[in-house]
This record gives structure tokens, sequence and C-alpha cells, in this order.
């Protein structure tokens, strides 16, 4: 059975003056509970001192992104390696921001999961449908299409993450219903069980979009939700600790 995950993600947001939420995050997570984990991922800048902040507590600390090479002449990108350097255990690769926002393909993700791998990181991999997608009535065909080709070829199982994300949900406030993420989260499920077999079981596969203390408790009860990818409600220790609560 996969373990639980929460899993914070800071996007754009944090300096100096927020490690006390990490420390506080930390504190509420220590010690760790049986069968769940806590990860808060940063921007590159607070790496190594949220990795400090961390230490010693049974917080893990995570990035946002990796270059899928491990160094060269690509200004202003961080490589897995770098990453894994200042102190991280994962790294997330293909949020749909990413996908948007740097044009990154699902192709380009799959080579930028590999190099985590490489490097010594669990990936977080991100999917999910736009609300085109969706009222097309394609989301399912969308999203598990998008996760064979976001998979490193040969990647072990024991080493991925994945995360669903329904991009019209993210950051809006608007939460998919139990039901759609059941349906989801059980396709998933079988689309992985028919690359890896039964060690498909134990990946982890978090619901992210709009998860927060109202809703959290509901979410993590649905089948094959092993946690979340949290937005806005990680930001502030109180909220993310009541999500790590609930699960």
């Amino acid at each position: 059975m996969a373990r639980t995950l929460i899993a914070g993600n800071w996007k754009m947001n944090g300096v100096s003056a927020s490690l006390p939420e990490i420390e506080a995050i930390a504190a509420g997570v220590t010690p760790a509970k049986p069968g769940v984990e806590a990860l808060i991922c940063v921007p590159a800048t607070l790496l190594t001192r949220a990795s400090a902040a961390a230490a010693e507590s049974a917080l893990m600390i995570g990035g946002e992104t990796c270059h899928a090479k491990v160094s060269g002449a690509h200004t202003g990108d961080i490589s897995a390696p770098m990453v894994a350097d200042a102190g991280a255990s994962h790294v997330i690769v293909g949020h749909s921001e990413r996908r948007a926002d740097h044009g990154e393909s699902s192709e380009t993700v799959a080579a930028q999961a590999a190099a985590a791998i490489e490097a010594g990181l669990t990936p977080i991999i991100c999917i999910g449908e736009t609300a085109a997608e969706r009222d097309s009535g394609k989301a399912i065909e969308v999203v598990t299409g998008m996760l064979r080709a976001s998979l490193p070829a040969g990647a072990d199982p024991a080493r991925l993450v994945i995360a669903y994300e329904p991009v019209w949900a993210i950051g809006t406030g608007n939460v998919a219903t139990v039901e759609a993420v059941d349906e989801m989260h059980t396709a998933l499920r079988a689309c992985l069980s028919g690359i890896f077999g039964a060690a498909a079981g134990d990946i982890p596969i978090l619901y992210g979009g709009s998860m927060n203390p109202g809703n959290a408790a509901g979410l993590l009860t649905v089948r094959d939700v092993n946690g979340g990818l949290i937005g806005g409600a990680s930001l502030k220790a109180a909220d993310f600790l009541a999500i790590y609560a609930a699960a």
C-alpha cells in the first residue's frame, strides 16, 4: 500500500522572513506520524536554508523544478544535482504552471524526472486536465496519456510520486468532487498497474487543486488518494499542519 505524503508547494513565494513557517511546520510534524510523510517544496533561493531549518526533524524539503541536464549553458536554470546538493529529497516536475509558462512538454518532464532520480531525488510528476478537456469528456484519456508520456523509461516505481492536479482547480478555490477524484485516481492506479504491475500499488498518487484544512479530510478518504500537493495552504504552518493532522 502506498505511503501517505502531504507535500507543500510554495511556488514563487517565500523569502528569509518566511523561514519561521518552515521551523513551525518542522516542529509540528516531529515526531513523525507512522505511515505519513511531510514535505515542503520551496523556491531555489530557500532550499539550503529551509533544509537547515528542517534538520533533525521529520520534515523533508524539496525543490520546485529541475533541468534535464546535469550542467551547461542554461542561464537561470537549476539542475537536479544542484537541488540535491542544497539538501532536498524531492523535486516537483511537470507542474501545470511550468508546462504553461515555460512550454515544458511531457517528454521534457520525463527527462527531468530521470535526471532527478539519477541525482538521488524523488520526482513528483504532475499531471492534470484543463476545464475544456474535462468539459469535452476526455479528462481521463488526456490525463492517463500525460502520465504515460511523463514517466521516465525504466523508472523504479519505488522512486516515483504522482500528483493529479486538475488545472481548473489550482488556486481557484474550485475543488473536484469526491466522485471525480475517485474516478481519476482509480484510472491513474490502473494505468500505473499496466506499466509496473503489482509494484504500482506502492506509488503515492497525490491530489492537488485547492486542498485546504476544510476539505482535506474528505479528499484524503478517497480510495487511491495517498496525500496532497498543497499550494496556498502550505504557506502557513497552521494550515499545513491541519492538513497533516487530517492525514
